[in-house]
């Protein structure tokens, strides 16, 4: 060891998510569960297609009306 070294700093924000996870084995898990559920979804590319081809240009000021009225 250099000795300079610092010894590693460690946050308390650090120290109480190793807290948690110490209390709670499980919490990785649960939070993996939460997040596929929510999130980690297969996508349907045709749908996502059909949809981009939907949409219509923006005008490049959004409050000027077309002059049509």
């Amino acid at each position: 060891m250099h000795i300079f070294r610092r010894p590693d700093y460690r946050s308390e924000a650090t120290e109480f998510i190793d807290q948690l996870k110490a209390a709670k084995p499980t919490l990785e898990a649960e939070q993996r569960k939460g997040r596929a559920l929510l999130w980690d979804k297969k996508l349907d590319r045709a749908a996502l297609r059909e949809m981009r081809l939907g949409t219509v240009a923006q005008q490049p000021y959004v409050y000027q009306t077309s002059g049509h009225e």
